[in-house]
């Protein structure tokens, strides 16, 4: 018997919270807590706020009827960036910040136009990262091209909110529908055009011809574009074509296109966005408002961003002893304070056991005698007790005792140690509006860190055996304000047991985005080693030019005078001692300019919290600027508490956890489950070879541009997309190198270790599947899924094939059955080929077959159905009646949108 776990994938993968911490609450029908965030890098203008908020009104009015009454927007927090002058109206912020907010508003880099666009990489349902618009979109009348503002926004929201997707498909703008029609990629099919090639445009004006049908596929070329009527009858859909004025609902079920090859079709298994939105935890306990229109406008709160304050907070009982606990934690602190931290922030210091003791109020970071008065006070003994509670209202003491306020101030607080009094101050810590950062150093850490953590929207870690994991942790504490170009990024982080009088050598690539405020730091735990690290050109440092630290904490470092050279740094580490010991490289660097982003690398899971079997996906984002970094190398290192470590290579492929390809997110389940309790996530990102490069494509899941109506009979067209130029279009990136933290998160129900674990769980969804007709056969593509969801190797395939697409999507079992004896699954991220000849069924011009494909595993547990594609026989007609052919079809009505190189001709 097979066995089919959609509802258990299903319910694992939706109902548990993801890493970003929103501050969102929907009450009595109204969205509060929504933040909006100005990038540091934008000019200061009033009219961006006043946009703004007029965006936001209207759109709450558009959602409350847009979702029959049920939601509109109660309040927003809009937050403003310390380049812009303080005035008396803005409020301080607390846990709200640039990196966390919903909205963010930010110039693009690189890439050309003003598309707003979400950043949306989970599964259906999922909500997304953020939302983001450029000042110039905000600031332009773009009312023709997208629609107005608050139509934009909403569309967004849908995004963001209730993780549903576009309904058109840059790709792919039309297909040949059941009825032997050419029909466009939307949604609804009410939607009215026309369709032209412009052949020649000047100003305002095209010359335009009929689109023909292409002799091989049988669909229109390339070149056709769609020009929508601009009085338009259709309600749906805002997924589609929000711009149209009549356009003010989603697409349900009895409107939705199944046919439609667009990614809400793809992702969400053919349904309707209503329906998806209808089954978010937003609408399981809301009824629609008796109201004929939204009960009060948005009220707005203008919050200005503060100057970085944080005090670590450091835990020295008699526990910290062990494991070289307390050596490893004053080295982690000290390359915080002088590496990491931003120049010009307020650091303070507080100790702990059973007591608490402030060691530093909070000092500036402008020089190296500002954090050497911090590190001299960094504990040289452990013992006593754990106080949590009495180290956190320390460190608020510091702060205020500064004459700043703990509201959005942040707290590093550090601790191995169990404390079953932490929850008595719970209440202390939402009052004072500080974001808690927690790191749980070895497996008897107090288990309420995490709930610090995630009620003040901070980050949470764990740390044990990986010797380098508190320095990743944090190394991953930067700045919120959003401006990269200050952040520290680290670019190596390595532990190296080297056997007595060896050595060892290794490379660091440094490339033309960092070189600033560059650190090589090595720790030993028994002898210094003797160390020789030559740059690109040459030069050599040694063991001399290395400081060491003062304290006996067993580091030393060497900063690069001026910028780093660019290229491959290589060093070399000689064990003088008899005996092998524990040696570790770290280096960390900033920005080259403060005018070109650096590439960067985040990484988080899925959720903070997974029951076995419930598979998690691990994420990671690399990107340079807005930008997605494609053809790197990306691994992640998952270790549990006993030091057992997972490795997995992740993938950019929109197959098996990845849902888009080459958008810079590359993603993999997790399920190797070993105990319970914390687990912590790293993730090196590499390119070699030069094979890195940037993704200039524009973004999915965007509102879609526009390029012009029909009115009154005539085509009236909107500004011209902006060209890419050919430089831009050839951006290449160095070697580099990238090491981030992704934090922690905990396991519950899973057997104990070593856990050969039985497979629970079948073979991840074909989201890839590709089909044509060559000849009299079809060729099928796909990415091969696992044994286990994306690991491992499928026992089998299912294929099966059908004339009636509703056959298939209703009933995939009763299709009729290919002969897949041959076909021998490959392992997981494999592409897998398929080739056969339809028997049975009577093939003739404009004949077409829908297909679809599921594995089955070693334990007979089968995946989901996954979507249907279509292949078509398609006869190439001589070229006169292809033109003819062409000429009579354009005179149908219908919705064809063409790809956006068209644009390049205007």
């Amino acid at each position: 018997m097979v066995l089919s776990l959609n509802v258990i994938l299903f319910l694992t993968l939706h109902l548990l919270p993801g890493m970003k911490s929103s501050m969102v609450n929907l009450i009595n029908n109204g969205y509060d807590g929504i933040v909006i965030a100005i990038n540091p890098s934008v000019p200061e203008d009033e009219k961006l706020i006043e946009n703004i908020k007029e965006m936001v009104t209207e759109a709450s009015t558009y959602l409350f009827h847009a979702t029959k009454r049920r939601v509109y927007f109660r309040n927003v927090r809009i937050l403003i960036p310390m380049t812009w002058k303080s005035k008396s109206e803005y409020f301080i912020p607390k846990q709200e910040s640039y990196d966390q907010a919903d909205v963010i508003v930010a110039n693009p880099y690189l890439i050309y136009g003003d598309d707003p666009y979400t950043l949306q990489y989970g599964r259906c349902g999922e909500k997304g990262k953020y939302i983001h618009f450029t000042p110039n979109f905000l600031l332009t009348n773009n009312f023709r091209i997208y629609g107005s503002r608050g139509r934009v926004f909403v569309h967004e929201w849908a995004h963001l909110r209730w993780g549903i997707f576009d309904e058109y498909n840059m790709d792919r703008p039309f297909y040949i529908a059941r009825k032997n029609t050419i029909e466009a990629t939307r949604c609804s099919t009410h939607i009215t055009g026309t369709n032209v090639v412009f052949k020649k445009c000047q100003g305002g004006s095209c010359v335009t011809r009929p689109c023909r049908r292409d002799s091989q596929t049988g669909l229109y070329e390339a070149k056709c574009t769609f020009i929508p009527e601009k009085s338009q009858t259709a309600k749906e859909s805002i997924m589609f074509m929000q711009s149209l004025h009549s356009v003010t609902e989603f697409c349900t079920e009895e409107t939705h296109n199944t046919e439609a090859p667009n990614l809400q079709n793809k992702m969400c298994n053919g349904k309707s966005t209503w329906d998806v939105i209808m089954n978010s935890v937003d609408f399981q306990n809301t009824s629609p408002m008796t109201e004929m229109n939204p009960p009060i406008h948005p009220t707005f709160s203008l919050l200005m961003s503060k100057q970085r304050v944080v005090c670590l907070v450091l835990d020295k009982s008699g526990s910290m002893a062990s494991e070289d606990r307390l050596f490893r934690m004053n080295q982690a602190a000290e390359l915080y304070l002088i590496q990491i931290i931003e120049k010009g922030s307020l650091v303070g210091m507080v100790t702990f056991d059973n007591a608490a003791e402030i060691q530093n109020h909070l000092t500036r970071i402008t020089d190296d005698n500002a954090y050497q008065k911090i590190t001299a006070n960094l504990p040289q003994k452990a013992n006593g007790g754990t106080s949590i509670c009495r180290g956190l209202k320390a460190g608020f003491q510091a702060i205020i005792h500064s004459n700043q306020s703990t509201s959005g101030s942040e707290i590093i607080l550090l601790t191995d140690g169990e404390d079953n009094e932490i929850k008595l101050c719970f209440e202390d810590v939402k009052q004072s509006g500080a974001i808690i950062h927690t790191i749980a150093l070895g497996p008897s850490a107090a288990k309420e860190l995490e709930t610090l953590s995630n009620m003040t929207g901070g980050y949470r870690f764990f740390a044990n055996k990986d010797i380098n994991g508190l320095t990743n942790a944090f190394s991953r504490i930067s700045s919120r304000s959003g401006s990269i170009t200050q952040q520290a990024i680290q670019l190596e982080s390595k532990a190296l047991k080297i056997t007595g009088r060896k050595r060892v050598n290794g490379t660091v690539p440094i490339d033309s985005t960092i070189g600033n405020d560059t650190f090589f730091v090595v720790t030993w735990t028994i002898q210094k080693p003797e160390i020789v690290l030559q740059d690109p050109k040459g030069k050599k440092y040694k063991t001399s030019d290395f400081k060491e630290d003062k304290l006996n904490i067993r580091s030393a470092r060497l900063r690069i005078p001026g910028i780093a050279e660019t290229g491959t740094w290589t060093y070399s580490l000689l064990n003088n001692h008899a005996s092998s010991q524990m040696l570790t490289v770290t280096v960390t660097t900033r920005a080259r300019s403060p005018t070109t982003p650096p590439v960067i690398a985040t990484a988080h899971m899925s959720q903070n919290t997974a029951h076995y079997p419930s598979p998690m996906i691990v994420y990671a984002q690399v990107s340079q600027g807005f930008l997605p970094v494609l053809g790197i190398s990306v691994i992640a290192i998952i270790e549990t508490e006993d030091g057992h470590q997972v490795t997995l290579e992740l993938w950019d492929n929109g197959a098996g956890a990845d849902t888009v390809k080459n958008d810079g997110i590359y993603s993999r389940y997790f399920t190797d489950y070993y105990g319970n309790g914390r687990y912590s996530l790293k993730v090196h990102a590499w390119a070699r070879n030069n094979m890195a490069r940037l993704n200039l494509r524009q973004q999915q899941n965007k509102a879609l541009y526009v390029p012009g109506y029909v009115e009154n009979g005539k085509i009236i067209l909107n500004p011209p997309r902006p060209e890419v130029k050919d430089d831009l279009a050839k951006v290449k990136i160095e070697d580099f190198s990238r090491l981030t933290s992704g934090g922690s998160f905990t396991v519950s129900g899973a057997p104990p270790p070593p856990g050969n674990h039985p497979s629970v769980l079948p073979p991840s969804k074909i989201t890839d599947l590709e089909a044509k007709f060559k000849e009299d056969y079809i060729q099928l593509s796909w990415t091969a899924p696992g044994n286990v969801l994306d690991k491992g190797k499928a026992n089998s395939y299912v294929i099966r094939i059908s004339k009636s697409f509703m056959d298939l999507q209703e009933d995939f079992d009763n299709a009729t059955l290919l002969n897949t004896s041959n076909l021998i699954p490959k392992v997981a991220g494999s592409k897998e080929n398929f080739e056969f000849k339809p028997e049975h069924f009577r093939i003739e011009n404009g004949t077409k077959f829908y297909i679809a494909v599921r594995a089955i595993n070693e334990a007979n547990l089968i995946s989901e159905v996954s979507h249907i594609v279509q292949a078509i026989k398609f006869i190439p007609l001589p070229e006169d009646s292809v033109h003819a052919l062409g000429t009579k079809i354009s005179e149908i009505t219908l919705a064809i949108f063409g790809l956006p190189m068209i644009f390049s001709i205007f």
